[in-house]
């Protein structure tokens, strides 16, 4: 988790920095971070407009998924500075990650994202992903 949080420093998102590590057991496999597509020109309106920015923005487990080299079945994502959102619950589920470990949802961010995550918490249990909330 150590790792997921030096790795969200990278976004530029001044609102919310997220990162993923995804390993299998001590390797690490893959890691990602909150921005824009690789190409597309992220400048500061982009993302001061929250609107514009949820459709633009990938998400730190979605670029740990996209960018790990085969699959990651069977694997850990670890996250930070809290659980995945509902769209990448689902991503996480699909790609056949069974366990994720992230610090507890911060009480700054329960208004913005707290339904989704515990919708999040919700498809992992159905779907038999391990969810372990650990404070650093």
């Amino acid at each position: 988790m150590e790792l997921a949080r030096f790795v969200a420093a990278w976004s530029k998102d001044p609102s919310t920095q997220c990162g993923a590590v995804i390993a299998d057991g001590k390797v690490l496999v893959s890691l990602g971070y909150n921005g824009l597509p690789q190409g597309v020109y992220d400048h500061e309106e982009r993302y001061s407009d929250r609107e514009i920015k949820y459709k633009m923005v990938v998400h730190a487990e979605t670029n740990a998924i996209l960018f790990a080299r085969g699959s990651v079945r069977g694997m850990t994502l670890y996250t930070w500075p809290f659980g995945s959102c509902s769209r990448c619950a689902v991503q996480v589920i699909q790609s056949g990650i069974r366990r994720v470990v992230s610090p507890p949802l911060p009480l700054e961010l329960m208004e913005r994202w707290g339904e989704d995550v515990k919708l999040s918490g919700l498809m992992f249990r159905e779907a038999v992903v391990k969810v372990d909330e650990l404070e650093l």
